[in-house]
């Protein structure tokens, strides 16, 4: 116990969730009525509700689709998007408990192990999984033991948070392998045993117009950064040149020429193309022969092995490049851009670049929302690896086109009822 390091397995004590699940309802999500909505109340996290969403559209037919996966003579890895740090699991948490309340869900290393020996504790005693980097042999048996007892397995395929509520990444294949592991473990003593992923998404939505809290927001970025504000610009256009003077920043810092009548998407594509040709010189790696995903998992395992000065250099280059890459073709891929969207690019530009405040580490690890939200969860149909021939990455395929799917009904759902407010995007680019 008490390293940050070392796999200790859950301890799951179902009163203790039963408990958990109606604080996490309350304090978390939904908030006090009668002082979530009353000054001077609202203005406290834990009676207004901290991740602030007051309504869920879950429709009973979803519901019941993930409750057919799951329990006895099934194991299931249940795998929702990943679109906001914090709120992630005070979603999932409330997902499960309407169908599978026992479900055991991954965490990182660093909020299962790393808050102290009592936290520790509490962490194993609601289930959760401490995912150690590099290490993740006993968490993966945990998960598959778990599974195969009917009470489901859950955790983020997507990885780390990227902030795009309406942009599914590439999945990361986890989920399928421990899915066919206990597939492979339970057929040993039934025939009939069944394996599921089952995909989550959920997208949320503010209840009315937020612009004057983002704008609050978006100065305190700016104050952060010391950019100045050009007082013309729209909310979306502060953002756009928040992100300009930062790529200007990062290319300044490396000595790459930037265009800068060129639009946000060709600098950064110019400069994130010069950054991992030096990456791959660093590890004798020729960066035109593989794809990024590819350098930066050589890049992991060179650091690994050498521990020479260019370590440095070689972690840093890394860090740039996965934080530029963070803005991602979703940001200029449509002419407007929404209230929820600007929300997620403050959040992205906070978690990345604002540091050292209290304010900014607070907002770190519990982001705060700038209005009310109505999650909407959807689940797409769960892809059973007892009737799967295909391969690994055939899954992953299948299983992310699903998710975006469903995300993007969503979307569309939601735009067709006039539910968003949206603002010319000043990052369009055809």
């Amino acid at each position: 116990m008490g390293r940050i390091d070392v796999f200790v397995a859950p301890r799951p004590n179902s009163a203790l969730i039963k408990i958990m699940t109606v604080v996490n309802r309350i304090v978390m999500l939904r908030g006090v009525p009668g002082f979530r909505d009353l000054l001077p109340f609202n203005r406290l996290a834990g009676l207004r509700g901290i991740a602030n969403v007051r309504h869920f559209d879950f429709p009973i037919g979803e519901q019941r689709r993930l409750k057919a996966a799951c329990g006895e003579g099934k194991a299931t890895f249940i795998t929702p998007n990943h679109p906001e740090f914090f709120t992630d699991w005070m979603i999932d948490k409330e997902v499960v408990s309407r169908v599978s309340p026992l479900t055991a869900s991954w965490a990182t290393n660093g909020v299962v192990n790393g808050l102290g020996r009592m936290m520790q504790k509490f962490w194993l005693a609601n289930n959760l999984i401490a995912q150690i980097p590099g290490n993740s042999g006993a968490a993966k048996e945990y998960s598959v033991d778990w599974a195969m007892k009917g009470h489901g397995v859950l955790l983020h395929p997507e990885g780390g948070v990227g902030w795009h509520g309406n942009f599914v990444a590439p999945l990361l294949p986890g989920a399928v392998e421990m899915g066919l592991d206990a597939l492979k473990r339970g057929r040993e003593s039934d025939q009939h045993f069944k394996a599921w992923i089952a995909p989550v998404v959920w997208k949320l939505t503010f209840t009315k117009d937020v612009g004057s809290a983002l704008a609050r927001e978006c100065s305190h970025v700016e104050r952060s950064l010391k950019i100045e504000r050009i007082a013309a610009d729209t909310l979306p256009e502060r953002i756009h040149h928040i992100y300009t003077t930062l790529l200007s920043r990062d290319a300044s810092a490396y000595g790459v020429p930037s265009d800068q009548h060129a639009s946000y998407a060709e600098r950064q594509h110019d400069l994130v193309l010069e950054l991992g040709r030096r990456l791959g010189q660093e590890i004798s790696v020729d960066a035109n022969s593989v794809d990024f995903s590819e350098l930066l998992r050589r890049s992991r395992r060179w650091l690994k092995e050498n521990a020479d000065d260019g370590q440095k250099r070689v972690r840093k280059l890394m860090e740039t490049i996965q934080r530029l890459q963070r803005v991602g073709p979703w940001a200029w891929a449509k002419p407007l851009t929404t209230q929820e969207e600007v929300a997620e690019h403050l959040k992205r530009i906070r978690n990345d670049y604002c540091k050292g405040t209290l304010r900014d580490t607070l907002n770190h690890f519990a982001p705060q929302p700038a209005g009310p939200r109505c999650a909407h969860i959807r689940v797409p149909e769960p892809l059973g690896l007892h009737a799967y021939d295909g391969s690994i990455d055939d899954a992953l395929v299948e299983l992310r086109r699903r998710m975006q799917e469903a995300v993007t009904g969503i979307v569309t759902e939601l735009e067709a009822a006039g539910g968003f407010i949206s603002y010319p995007n000043p990052f369009y680019h055809r």
